[in-house]
């Protein structure tokens, strides 16, 4: 059991920022520290021998967002209207509000779309410092004692916008006219990362309300891999300013995929962790899936983000499932063993199957997956193969009618009829009593891909509501509010968000009960298999389908692949998963809209966009490989995932955003 979380010496001392805060570009010239690729090891071992401070690695920092966060999109209409890719563009646009004052913004050459706040334009308390105000403390902090103030001393960091900074606007990605437009506290883990001595830079683009990869304040994040594509789902800035080396890590949230889907077209590391191990106190719109986590370059970042953001908050419920469920020691501590002798992962093959993903789509992805599992078997990982029906298709069938009763038996009403009031017509307590003790008298085979998602009414607009009033603006307090007082961009491929707003305005109840009954199935289910078959981990890829092209249709969700083409059911029942980079495409097939077929104006919540394949083109693109464990099983993953970055060394910095010259 971790002893009571550390509450490291505090850094914001606020007194005297001010003085010495505005620094040009120029004080950082001389610095001869590689920023690019740095890890947390490297930059304390930097400082400890003084051959780097915590203001020159802002610098550094600031140099490369100032060189390669510009546009990554032409916006003839403006940044509401539709979009234009451009090939190898300068930019990823991937931070949207930079951690500076005014004066210190204007010197680096920022313009007032990174402010801070868009409703405090003096921006001159001096109880809110700005990054290089706390770097130049974090310095004279050290120069008289010779010690790292901290586990992530200088460490330097992006917030998704979906999460609270005291000192940074907060919006979700919405250009929406709050009274102010700051929010009063630090999210939990916020305020746990400064504790323990990071530095808060920016605040990364998203996909507006946590779904796509454009806002309508920060516009449109592309990937640094190939600037004509997509970077995944709303984390989309968090693990390209990972990635394009912005910042030293990143963080991001995902209610599905919105991690790992990123992090994997990122070629980065991404953590979605147990449900219930981070708060969720100060993210916008929290719930029952919305989980926090790490996007790093290495594994050991990960790990050592996630010891000091993970723990009980008593101002979050669910937080207190981790008390006596967490390790002994930091997450950290875990890593170092490049052996998997002694472990044992099983393979879901449902999520590989060839018979039933036979589509060149896939292709790429699925062979980076099958390389990746004889790698593992080469660090000595005793590999289950499955029985040709899937990891998980016995236990389904064995379990499923008990667990989900009523549930699952109204997808049957041939075998379960009822009358015109719903009422059982027949006993159907013995039915599934006879199905449980011969699961062949189960109607059809369902496999792992068969069990969607279930339906939640009102969570949205708890959600949302829930924050706004916790928020206690004086202007926004709805949903209603954000859409009277807010604008949003017009785009076909990536949907109407105010008509999104208004449609989850309509609940007027809240429930989330069959959410919660198949998450304690699905539950059931995948730890007795684990259980019976002794695995410590199973494997699958993050994701089928690499990165579409910008202005292409949104993937079609099929055979329980969800967006971005990633596998997200079982982390959205709470079990915690790792992305790492497993490799890249050398060519790949691309969905677009069927050139035959106008476009519509405007997209119904239930229509599609006809499209048709191209291909193959040449492309060299990331792909992951996802761990996923019991819950609370991080330890585990972190060390079955750092085996396989050390041994397979897949992680490269995208070409056209290298060292600068």
């Amino acid at each position: 059991m971790y002893p009571p979380r550390p509450r490291f010496r505090a850094i914001l001392i606020y007194g005297g920022f001010i003085a010495g805060a505005l620094i040009s570009s120029a004080s950082f010239a001389a610095s001869p520290f590689k920023v690019e690729e740095a890890t947390i090891a490297s930059i304390h071992k930097a400082i400890l021998a003084k051959e780097l401070t915590c203001s020159e690695l802002v610098g550094l920092y600031l140099k490369r967002i100032h060189a390669f966060n510009g546009p990554g999109v032409e916006e003839p209409e403006g940044i509401l209207g539709p979009i234009k890719t451009i090939p190898h563009a300068k930019g990823i646009n991937a931070l949207g509000t930079l951690n500076l004052r005014p004066a210190n913004r204007e010197k680096w050459g920022f313009d007032a779309r990174k402010a801070r706040s868009m409703t405090d334009a003096a921006d001159n308390d001096a109880a809110m410092p700005d990054a290089l105000e706390i770097a130049a403390k974090l310095d004279r902090d050290f120069a008289k004692t010779g010690k790292l103030s901290g586990p992530l001393h200088c460490v330097t960091i992006s917030i998704k916008d979906q999460y609270d900074t005291f000192d940074m606007r907060t919006t979700s990605g919405a250009d929406a006219d709050y009274a102010n437009d700051r929010p009063p506290k630090d999210a939990t883990f916020v305020k746990r990362l400064r504790e323990a001595g990071a530095i808060i830079l920016a605040k990364a683009n998203m996909g507006e309300y946590a779904s796509g990869f454009r806002s309508a304040f920060g516009g449109t994040s592309v990937n640094p891999y190939d600037t004509e594509r997509v970077p995944a789902g709303s984390s989309g800035g968090s693990a390209t300013s990972a990635a394009a080396n912005f910042v030293t890590v990143s963080i991001g949230e995902e209610s599905g995929p919105s991690i790992r889907g990123p992090a994997q077209y990122a070629n980065t590391v991404g953590i979605s962790p147990t449900q219930e191990l981070v708060s969720r106190i100060g993210l916008f719109n929290r719930g029952l899936n919305t989980r926090t986590g790490p996007i790093t370059r290495t594994v050991e970042d990960a790990a050592k983000v996630l010891t000091i953001i993970a723990g009980y908050d008593p101002e979050d419920e669910l937080t207190a499932f981790a008390l006596d469920r967490m390790p002994d020691e930091p997450y950290e501590n875990h890593l170092g063993n490049k052996s998997l002798k002694g472990i044992r992962i099983g393979v879901v093959r449902e999520y590989m199957d060839k018979k039933v993903f036979d589509s060149p789509l896939y292709a790429s992805n699925i062979a980076i997956a099958e390389k990746a599992i004889e790698d593992l078997r080469k660090l000595g990982a005793t590999i289950i193969e499955p029985p040709e029906e899937g990891l998980f298709t016995a236990y389904i069938r064995r379990y499923n009618p008990s667990l989900q009763n009523t549930t699952w038996t109204k997808l049957f009403p041939e075998l379960f009829p009822v009358d015109a009031a719903g009422a059982a017509k027949e006993d159907q307590v013995n039915k599934l009593v006879a199905m449980r003790m011969d699961p062949n008298k189960m109607p059809e085979s369902i496999t792992l891909r068969d069990l969607g998602a279930a339906a939640i009414t009102g969570e949205n607009k708890y959600g949302f509501n829930l924050y706004l009033t916790e928020r206690g603006d004086a202007k926004i307090k709805t949903i209603d509010d954000l859409i009277n007082h807010s604008r949003f961009f017009n785009d076909i491929f990536e949907g109407d968000k105010k008509a999104t707003l208004m449609r989850n305005n309509e609940a007027r109840v809240y429930d989330n009960t069959l959410r919660l009954q198949k998450r304690f199935a699905v539950q059931q289910i995948v730890l007795q298999a684990m259980a019976e078959m002794e695995l410590d981990a199973v494997v699958y890829p993050t994701g089928l389908i690499p990165p579409r092209k910008i202005n292409t249709p949104r993937d079609p969700n099929f055979n329980g692949i969800s967006n971005y083409g990633m596998w997200n059911y079982l982390g959205v029942q709470g079990f915690p998963a790792i992305t790492v980079p497993a490799g890249f495409t050398k060519e790949v097939w691309d969905r677009i809209a069927d050139p035959k077929i106008p476009l519509p104006k405007t997209l119904a919540p239930d229509q599609t966009i006809p499209t048709i394949l191209v291909g193959p083109v040449k492309a060299k693109l990331p792909v992951g490989i996802d761990f996923l464990g019991r819950p609370f099983s991080e330890p585990m993953l972190l060390r079955i995932a750092y085996a396989y970055e050390a041994g397979t060394k897949h992680r490269q910095q995208p070409v056209d955003f290298g060292p600068l010259k």
